[in-house]
């Protein structure tokens, strides 16, 4: 897929208010400062679309972009570790679960990971929610450059073991870079054929 065209349509922090059409929707999620904002100006090969930020917690709202004016990309908040207020947080914590237990529009959810540390309680606890809840989702592996292969391969196996714990199959994922536009066209490929399944369904 090549994106010809992103455009901002919306934010807001009720789910009830979001785009009406049924247009599908894919989601963007991670911990604060996992590199959300630049991964979707690489996805987008737009430099500011997504607002980036040396704080973390920057994104504090539903952000609607449609795509080739086929397809919405949801930028949600970040979950754990933003420096904002505990009301805030429990906020964005309140309408990131209606917008996954609501939204019908929402074909999958991208969860990003930064492959530079080992697995995270907050991150596992929020897949885990997800598997919980029935919400299809990959995982996005984040800042790849910053990592020799041996390491990123070391990584993506620690959060394997610990997955196939509780599952039976580890979710679909993918490995990235926004600097070095790694794994764009992975992803944007995958979402492109999830369109087209819907189509021929």
């Amino acid at each position: 897929m090549k994106v010809k065209s992103a455009e901002f349509v919306m934010s807001n922090s009720d789910v009830a208010k979001c785009p009406k059409s049924r247009i599908p929707e894919y989601a963007f999620i991670g911990r604060s400062n996992v590199g959300k904002s630049s991964l979707i100006n690489m996805l987008t090969s737009r430099k500011s679309l997504a607002k980036t930020s040396g704080r973390p917690g920057k994104t504090q709202l539903i952000n609607h972009f449609i795509i080739n004016k086929e397809w919405y990309l949801v930028d949600l908040p970040g979950y754990g570790y933003a420096r904002v207020s505990k009301t805030a947080k429990k906020t964005f914590q309140k309408f990131i679960t209606q917008y996954f237990t609501y939204r019908e529009q929402l074909v999958t959810a991208f969860v990003l990971v930064d492959i530079r540390h080992k697995p995270q309680p907050v991150d596992l606890d929020f897949m885990i929610w997800m598997g919980e809840n029935n919400i299809p989702f990959s995982i996005i592996f984040t800042k790849a450059d910053k990592l020799k292969p041996k390491a990123i391969e070391t990584h993506v196996n620690d959060y394997k073991a610990i997955l196939l714990e509780t599952w039976e199959e580890v979710p679909n994922y993918f490995i990235t870079s926004s600097s070095k536009a790694i794994g764009k066209d992975e992803v944007l490929e995958y979402i492109d054929r999830l369109n087209s399944n819907m189509i021929d369904s």
